[in-house]
């Protein structure tokens, strides 16, 4: 019987499975972790709203009180007063790109309302994969959403490596023509070795 390759995905019983190695673990972890914490890391789930305060046991619900806040702070409270303007870092630009490219003050207010939910949606990718991934490797069992939350995950992962090497569409080529002594080379295999686990959970996600 033919063993199957590591980090390649197939479909049974409507789930996807895979099995990693300890050392393909260890780069596609560090890897989404980087992307995560470039997002601004994990929010605490037990954070309070700034400004709120939970009532006190046998109160009940705390009567209602006109607003104190501007709209602007209220916006803010809720999480919807982002940033205007595309990040410098050419990365997090690719990450985060802008909604309109022309029509700035468009593109503006649009990032403004979706950044900050857009950033919170690569931590949560980020994490599935970290939660589903074996520290040390061993077999991967996805279900859809976990398996789409992957796909967004290497995606990520993929732009940014594409990003910070300037990878072409010709990147095989150069892949081909790397030597050993070239810096660039580990990465252009991790990009390639993404995109071949990549392609495999979609093939295996369509069947």
């Amino acid at each position: 019987m033919r063993r199957r390759p590591t980090g390649a995905f197939r479909r049974s019983r409507g789930r996807v499975s895979a099995r990693f190695t300890a050392s393909q673990a260890v780069i596609l972890r560090n890897l989404v972790s980087q992307v995560a914490e470039l997002m601004g890391g994990a929010a605490d789930p037990g954070a309070a709203v700034p400004g709120t305060a939970a009532p006190a046991a046998g109160q009940g619900p705390a009567p209602r009180a006109e607003p104190e806040a501007s709209l602007e702070e209220m916006a803010a409270m809720l999480g919807a007063a982002g940033p205007t303007t595309p990040p410098d870092d050419p990365v997090l630009a690719r990450l985060l790109p802008d909604g309109y490219r022309d029509d700035p003050e468009a593109a503006g207010e649009f990032r403004r309302y979706t950044e900050q939910g857009l950033r919170s949606g690569k931590v949560a990718a980020a994490q599935t994969v970290l939660d589903t991934l074996p520290a040390k490797g061993g077999q991967v069992r996805l279900g859809p959403e976990d398996a789409q939350a992957w796909l967004r995950a290497i995606n990520d992962v993929r732009l940014a490596i594409g990003t910070l090497l300037g990878i072409t569409e010709d990147y095989e080529d150069e892949l081909a023509q790397a030597s050993w002594a070239d810096p660039r080379s580990a990465y252009l295999e991790v990009y390639h070795w993404l995109g071949y686990v990549q392609d495999s959970l979609v093939r295996a996600l369509s069947r």
